[in-house]
């Protein structure tokens, strides 16, 4: 278990949260803001985009801080005793911090066309769409826990094409991460979400993520991964 946790690790949490959100923020306020773009293509270019990121900051911070990027990753990896209780808090204090920067950074890279440095959102989010987000969290944290416990060399592409996927195919265009949840509430633009839906988000992604953990420690966690160790 990870008790303590190096300037490194937390730096690691922090950029890759950081340009996770810039990825998610920019590629929509770029293509609905910028270009002018039917919402469909910009949802399009947003998963490719997303998809495109998440694959690189895994390579590159995966083997130093394990690359969560994300607070209910962060819970389950604290549930498999992969990370200590105090290692956690300080990982997700990062992620938070590092979202928020992301949106922060976005906006002024566009700040032409969107005003100011942050701006709280007012994108309605509701109904049915709360249920994508338990779906979009459970499918995520499901194949983290089996892809780490079969010790893949594949996990950051097949993190990487299936957050993209389910951009495209959960109603909720799969936030499935409390850090970026919130990041997104201090955007305006089309990418954003009012606090009072991404509230509701993050209960729904925290029901996904414990869904998720009990599936795998149901029927998964003791099976042979059958996987050869690398």
């Amino acid at each position: 278990m990870k008790k303590h946790v190096s300037f490194g690790e937390l730096l690691a949490e922090f950029i890759g949260s950081m340009f996770l959100v810039m990825a998610a923020v920019s590629s929509m306020i770029m293509f609905t803001t910028v270009f002018e773009s039917h919402n469909g293509i910009a949802i399009f270019a947003n998963a490719i985009t997303v998809a495109f990121v998440l694959f690189a900051l895994i390579e590159m911070f995966g083997s130093i801080s394990g690359a969560h990027f994300n607070p209910v990753v962060t819970m389950v990896m604290l549930f498999e005793k992969k990370i200590g209780i105090a290692a956690a808090v300080l990982f997700v204090l990062f992620q938070f911090i590092g979202g928020i920067a992301g949106t922060s950074l976005s906006r002024l890279m566009f700040l032409d066309d969107v005003g100011t440095i942050l701006a709280i959102s007012d994108n309605v989010r509701s109904n049915y769409v709360f249920f994508g987000e338990i779906l979009g969290t459970f499918i995520l944290v499901l194949a983290i826990l089996l892809l780490v416990k079969a010790r893949s060399n594949k996990l950051s592409i097949v993190i990487g094409l299936l957050v993209g996927g389910q951009l495209m195919s959960t109603s909720s265009t799969m936030f499935a991460n409390p850090q970026v949840t919130v990041a997104r509430m201090f955007t305006n633009t089309v990418s954003g979400i009012r606090p009072i839906d991404g509230f509701i988000f993050i209960v729904m992604q925290i029901i996904g993520a414990l869904l998720a953990y009990a599936v795998y420690r149901l029927a998964f966690a003791t099976k042979p991964c059958g996987v050869e160790e690398r």
